[in-house]
């Protein structure tokens, strides 16, 4: 499983190296029919990635290809002076291998190879042509290291300028690899020009779903688990992020997006102009023109597939890219493996303490299991104060003193793989309020939120405050815990392990037992081994 972490660029790195050993530094170019992308990173021999510097341009080389069936001198000039910007940037950080493949606009272009000789003679790079195929091929080999695809049927779903890109698992193991020309500005120009409307999307639509019929075997990837690469993706969960009030995000990489919202979105934006598009929350203006052809080709493959949701994945065919050329072969994970990985290792690299974290984990999971349902929890409830349990103090990493807040800020900008941005939030926010203030909406990090999730982080923040108070002498004292939701009272039974004198626990459970009692509408009262509650005052000031 491949891990990303986004660094900040690098001024010279030829002479200031920041690698470990075995690292190869590596610069991936995507040439796409709208837009240009570059990626520097270091990659391991694990399959590790380490972003250095990304770069991007939008040229737009398919514009008008599907009526001239030639590239526009402009967007060849304006691609070849991209590419040289990118090309020196990735030397000047010291990249000693640049990669760089061209798609669907300078493939199927009459003057592509007056392109690709441009680039040649400006810069010195050779330039691929890829296949539709090696495009989905690709995308699918980014999708396995950020996914878990080893159970079941997935559909790697990539939609760019010129085309669509398919590429069809079972367990992990590539079947089959699809490209038809339903690029986002390609169906644009065919369908939706000069803008969308009702009546030319819906013939968009019925366009490709005729295709679709013949190209997806429905019988044998019904209800399919979709990832979705490429800006229309990425766009689309932006769009959707932004209406949940999760801007704080810092990245829309897993998010998931029903098949309802999807439509719904779709709806909303072909009543709009362009222009109005472009004011759209969450959506980049320079796709304000495309996004609705994007979208709607993205509701036919859901719909022929039967699938309930798709996955927005940030990754694409630049970091497929990265790992051939390092020749990292892709490693298929089962579900909820790279969410485990990820939150153990970023633990790990924030030197945790790990007795504790495990400790308040494990009390927090037996809290929840004894309180979540009578509080109204989630089932994907658990998982979420599992993550938090196990990084509430990684604050630490950076200074004691509110080192609450610095573990919701250094979650907040974490590359978690198999959470989605929501989840990610969540985490931060319950770890964020494992001490101190119990959860207000005046906060800033709370403000934005929705109502839902302001009382999700109420709840499990106030499992989570408890079960670190049952570690407050962080020695692990505490063998588990017994739960009573009487009618007047919640009452908190700890067991102690062997010889082990619970005062200290007891203590700062009932320290910080005030938000749970606030949540759950009675006292809590944790109960000491003389069958007596413990008298304390409320958790505000507690230093842990």
């Amino acid at each position: 499983m491949a891990t990303i972490v986004r660094g900040s660029p690098a001024v010279d790195t030829s002479s200031r190296p920041y690698r470990d050993e075995g690292e190869k530094r590596i610069a991936a170019i995507d040439i796409g029919s709208n837009s240009i992308r570059q990626i520097v990173a270091d990659v391991s021999p694990t399959g590790a990635i380490r972003v250095v510097d990304e770069m991007k341009a939008a040229p737009r080389l398919g514009a008008g290809l599907a009526k001239s069936g030639r590239l526009e001198q402009g967007s060849i000039i304006a691609a070849t002076d991209a590419v040289t910007r990118m090309v020196t940037l990735a030397r000047h950080l010291g990249v000693k291998r640049v990669e760089a493949v061209a798609t669907s606009a300078v493939r199927d272009a009459e003057n592509g190879a007056e392109f690709v000789e441009a680039v040649k003679k400006a810069i010195g790079l050779k330039v691929k042509l890829l296949k539709g195929e090696e495009e989905a091929r690709l995308s699918w080999v980014s999708a396995i290291k950020h996914f878990d695809l080893g159970i079941g049927r997935a559909v790697v779903m990539d939609i760019g300028g010129g085309s669509l890109e398919l590429a069809l698992s079972a367990d992990g193991l590539l079947e089959r690899l699809v490209s038809v020309p339903f690029g986002t500005i390609r169906m644009s120009e065919k369908f939706l020009s000069p803008d969308a409307t009702f009546k030319r999307v819906r013939k968009l639509r019925k366009f490709v779903r005729d295709d679709i019929r013949r190209i997806l075997p429905v019988r044998d990837w019904r209800g399919a688990r979709v990832i979705g690469s490429g800006g229309t993706f990425t766009n689309l969960a932006g769009m959707l992020l932004a209406r949940q009030g999760v801007q704080t995000a810092r990245s829309v990489h897993g998010t998931r997006i029903v098949r309802e919202d999807l439509e719904h979105i779709l709806d909303t934006l072909q009543e709009m102009t362009a222009e109005e598009r472009s004011q759209v929350p969450g959506l980049n203006p320079a796709r304000a023109d495309i996004i609705v052809a994007g979208l709607a080709v993205a509701a036919e493959v859901m719909a022929r597939l039967e699938s309930r949701a798709l996955f927005c994945s940030a990754y694409g065919i630049r970091e497929g890219l990265l790992l051939e050329v390092a020749k990292v072969t892709p490693s298929v994970t089962d579900p909820g493996e790279a969410r485990e990985r990820s939150v153990r290792e970023f633990a790990e690299r924030c030197r945790f303490e790990a007795p504790h974290a495990r400790q308040v984990q494990r009390l927090a999971l037996q809290l929840y299991d004894a309180l979540g349902p009578r509080l109204g929890c989630e089932p994907g409830d658990r998982q979420v104060l599992a993550d938090a349990a196990l990084l509430h103090d990684i604050g630490y990493h950076i200074n004691y003193d509110k080192h609450h807040k610095h573990s919701y800020h250094l979650i907040l900008h974490a590359d978690l793989l198999g959470m989605t941005p929501t989840e990610q939030v969540l985490v931060a926010n319950i770890a964020r309020y494992h001490r101190g203030a119990p959860p207000k909406k005046t906060h800033e990090n709370l403000a934005g939120l929705s109502g839902d999730l302001r009382k999700k982080i109420r709840k499990l923040s106030a499992i989570l405050r408890l079960a670190d108070g049952l570690d407050r002498g962080h020695v692990g004292g505490v063998a588990d815990v017994k739960v009573r939701w009487l009618q007047r009272a919640i009452r908190i039974h700890p067991t102690p392990i062997p010889k082990a004198v619970l005062r200290l626990e007891l203590w700062g459970a009932a320290r910080k037992s005030a938000l749970l009692a606030d949540v759950a509408g009675v006292p809590v009262e944790v109960v000491g081994a003389d069958g007596k509650p413990v008298e304390v005052r409320t958790d505000e000031g507690d230093g842990d």
